[in-house]
């Protein structure tokens, strides 16, 4: 292999991740190729993500000054999911700077060790008015740095 090629991203085990949700597939998940289709897995990293931080009372979608914007995104994937299989979404933080997060998710079918998918998106914290970076509340902070 040349100096300039990336190895080829390999399945993640359930190990590397610190909190897990269970998101159910729906029937409309599905496309025609009967597997679920590229879009969702993004929702279900917002939805991961977003659910976690809502339930730890470090983002408060409605009324927060401060909001997370995606700068940057991607997935791989590993094996299919379709409905009506459950999904365990792991979740962690691998970059924490003084604005902005990257966070990793990893998509398992239930029950199984490697991720079937995983990716990572990474949120600049900006003044939900101005839209200009801002530096991470102290909760956000210590609820973010749990997933380190």
């Amino acid at each position: 292999m040349n100096a300039t090629a990336q190895a080829r991203p390999q399945p993640i085990s359930r190990e590397h991740y610190r909190v897990f949700r269970s998101i159910g597939t729906r029937w409309m998940d599905n496309d025609v190729y009967g597997h679920v289709n590229n879009v969702v897995y993004y929702s279900w990293f917002d939805t991961a993500v977003n659910a976690w931080l809502i339930e730890q009372g470090a983002l408060d979608i409605h009324r927060g000054e401060v909001i997370g914007l995606v700068i940057e995104t991607q997935c791989n994937y590993f094996a299919p999911l379709a409905f009506p299989q459950s999904i365990d979404a792991g979740l962690r933080v691998t970059r924490l700077g003084s604005s902005s997060v990257r966070y990793e998710v990893g998509l398992f079918a239930q029950g199984e060790q490697l991720t079937a998918a995983c990716g990572h998106f990474i949120h600049v914290y900006v003044d939900r008015q101005t839209r200009r970076p801002v530096a991470l509340p102290p909760q956000l902070k210590a609820t973010l740095q749990q997933l380190l």
